[in-house]
């Protein structure tokens, strides 16, 4: 019986680029370009990556500005910076300190961190817990725990969000649903949980709750429904 070979790894120094393929340790570092797809044991990226097509990695670690042309697959990913990602977005673990743009669905078991995130599909987590620090959109939040805050800013960050929407510390979203939710600076057509937490900053067009719903003084909520269990 013949023994696999082992396999090699893709270092990118500088400003480069390579083809895709089947690697242990893909790490860049500087101004790179991979065209075709990637299947890695681990994935770092530092600087300016351009991904030409579907990535899949058990470890994913991206510092700086990562561009993924397919969909991103990983076991657990650990991104600072800004990432784009045109197809779908899958994995486990996801700690985000910055901003994040998905085109299609985004499917995770846990998503973690500060900044904002845009999924263009449907956000499928089993436990999300995020700052805003910019504004974030989704088309559909499906969790079983959704947790969202806002960051404690000065009067300077203040100032600029007035002036620049895009660095508004607010959610958006058409239809969020879990059994534990609890929201600030939320603009929502629908939420639907078990329990159910409405703070400060948020405008909900309905909300429908089985066990129990917490509404901030002052909050705009056009209407309530106790659901049955």
């Amino acid at each position: 019986m013949m023994e696999k070979m082992p396999l090699s790894d893709l270092i990118i120094n500088g400003v480069s680029g390579a083809g895709g393929g089947t690697y242990d340790n893909v790490r860049i570092d500087g101004v790179g370009k991979v065209n075709g797809a990637i299947e890695a044991r681990s994935f770092k990226g530092n600087g300016h990556v351009h991904l030409n097509d579907d990535v899949k990695a058990i470890e994913v670690e991206c510092n700086g500005i990562m561009n993924v042309k397919g969909s991103l697959r990983f076991g657990n990913m650990k991104a600072d910076g800004l990432l784009t990602i045109k197809g779908g977005l899958s994995g486990e673990s996801c700690a985000l300190n910055g901003m994040i743009n998905v085109k299609g669905d985004c499917e995770l078991e846990n998503l973690t961190g500060r900044g904002g995130f845009t999924v263009g599909g449907l956000l499928s987590a089993g436990k999300v817990e995020f700052c805003l620090q910019g504004q974030s959109k989704a088309n559909e939040i499906g969790v079983e725990s959704l947790v969202i805050r806002q960051e404690n800013k000065g009067v300077w960050s203040k100032l600029w969000s007035g002036m620049i929407p895009k660095l508004k510390p607010e959610l958006r979203v058409g239809i969020i649903e879990g059994d534990y939710i609890d929201l600030e600076n939320t603009i929502a057509d629908i939420v639907r949980g078990n329990v159910v937490m409405i703070g400060p900053g948020c405008s909900i067009g309905r909300v429908e709750y089985r066990s129990k719903l917490t509404v901030y003084p002052g909050v705009r909520i056009m209407k309530e429904e106790k659901i049955s269990e």
